[in-house]
């Protein structure tokens, strides 16, 4: 497979002023020269220096396209294999028969992410660096391919290998001092267990730092609820800026449940618009409630509305306990109306629920209640190091833990050097497979088919 030359289109599908194929392998040239040819006859093709020429269709013997290449031979390159990549204009029709016509010259079309997975075969990069790449082009926030970039730039394999350079370190003077008791190489339970202490902390950190980094990749899912004609729909509306959401004042017209995405300073939300959680006047409206009741439970936060201008009921009640357990912002909306609750009374069934008076209809207090969202939602930003994107990486960190926390337990209940050394040593495979070292195929396999086709 990695003696194929393969060719795929680089630039995203659709129409643009630019469109790139790209071929990588030992024919990239050679496969090359029968799509494209120089303006200039007898035009030398040198490295790393574009060439203006036109797009050759062996089939009609006619040119179809003005075009650059450029050529950039082995190993310096994104896959260590000779690349060429082929600039024309951004037509689909263009680029898929540029591609087509490299397949009948001798390339294969490149799987999704192959070019990549070239990269991380040939030693280029490792597997947290691949990842990397494909959270770049995916980001969701500038924050987030900032944090991608620099484990591009090897930011986050640096630190795992320092564990691992440390882990050896540790290993091979427990075993030495087992070994060669009469050399005087042993080394004090404190110093193992110090050792071992400073390694769970760092490891600990990375994997705490995993909330944020899923709310800075996948976005977080922020559930509107509360009683029927509370105003959910009107405060989705006014958070999206838009009249998404069909607003009457019937209480019962949301009967689904809408999803839209909002950006707050670097981070994505989703809301969700549900129907109000009472009682049901019809089917429809049960299966919405239903359905809302569920969304709101798996949902990361959510905004429980009340409505001032009603006094309050054992329904209001029967919410906030029901979602106290949650992440959740009671909302006190319609604050443009008289008020006819008693927002203290309320308050003390949520205690130490953070609140905040709005109207969605007048647009009161909308600014300071995005603030409160991105301050309350948002895991704590300020921390530094490294901060994990993939559940991949957390779950591998996290069995790593266990084997450290075990031989810790062991080294302080007296047992013998064999028995922790072992706990110790299971970290090592474990180092492997989250940098990629040691491949599981399934796992690279399953990494590499979320790419696009073309990187």
């Amino acid at each position: 497979m990695l003696e194929d030359t393969i060719i795929a289109i680089s630039t995203p599908f659709g129409y643009g002023g630019l469109g790139i194929v790209r071929l990588s392998g030992k024919k990239s040239l050679s496969v090359a020269k029968k799509l494209f040819k120089p303006k200039k006859n007898k035009t030398k093709i040198q490295p790393r220096l574009p060439i203006l020429g036109n797009l050759y269709h062996s089939e009609q013997n006619e040119y179809f396209e003005e075009a650059y290449l450029t050529y950039f031979p082995s190993p310096h390159t994104y896959t260590r294999e000779d690349i060429v990549e082929i600039s024309c204009h951004g037509s689909p029709v263009i680029l898929e028969e540029l591609v087509r016509l490299g397949i009948k010259a001798g390339a294969r079309h490149a799987s999704p992410g192959e070019f990549t997975l070239r990269a991380y075969l040939r030693g280029r990069i490792d597997i947290i660096q691949a990842e990397a790449i494909n959270d770049i082009i995916q980001a969701a926030s500038y924050k987030q391919a900032k944090i991608s970039f620099n484990q591009l730039e090897g930011s986050l394999s640096r630190k795992i290998s320092l564990l691992r350079n440390q882990t050896i370190h540790l290993l091979s003077l427990i075993e030495a001092s087992i070994e060669f008791p009469e050399e005087g190489l042993q080394i004090s339970s404190k110093q193992i267990s110090n050792t071992i202490e400073n390694t769970i902390h760092s490891i600990q950190k990375l994997v705490e730092s995993y909330n944020l980094g899923k709310t800075l990749s996948e976005g977080f899912t922020l559930a509107i609820t509360g009683r029927a004609n509370v105003g959910k729909s009107t405060l989705f509306n006014a958070l999206l800026e838009r009249e998404r959401a069909i607003v009457t004042p019937y209480p019962g017209t949301t009967r689904d449940y809408l999803r839209e995405k909002l950006k707050i300073n670097d981070s994505i939300f989703t809301l969700i618009d549900m129907a109000g959680l009472d009682s049901p006047l019809h089917p429809i409206e049960k299966e919405g409630i239903k359905r809302g009741k569920i969304l709101a439970s798996q949902a990361d936060g959510v905004l429980l509305l009340v409505d001032v201008s009603r006094k309050e009921t054992l329904k209001d009640f029967k919410l906030i306990k029901e979602f106290k357990t949650k992440n959740i912002l009671l909302l006190f909306n319609k604050a443009d109306l008289p008020h006819k609750m008693n927002k203290e009374k309320v308050k003390k069934q949520g205690k130490s629920l953070p609140t905040l008076e709005i109207s969605a209809l007048k647009g009161t207090n909308l600014g300071k209640l995005k603030e409160r969202i991105y301050e309350f939602f948002i895991p704590d930003q300020k921390q530094g190091g490294e901060v994990i994107l993939h559940l991949r990486q957390k779950l591998l960190l996290e069995e790593i833990l266990v084997c450290l926390i075990d031989g810790q337990r062991c080294l302080k209940g007296g047992y013998p050097e064999e028995v922790y050394a072992e706990e110790i040593r299971k970290t090592i495979p474990l180092i492997g497979q989250l940098t990629g070292e040691i491949r599981a195929d399934d796992i690279i396999e399953d990494i590499f088919s979320r790419f696009c086709v073309g990187k």
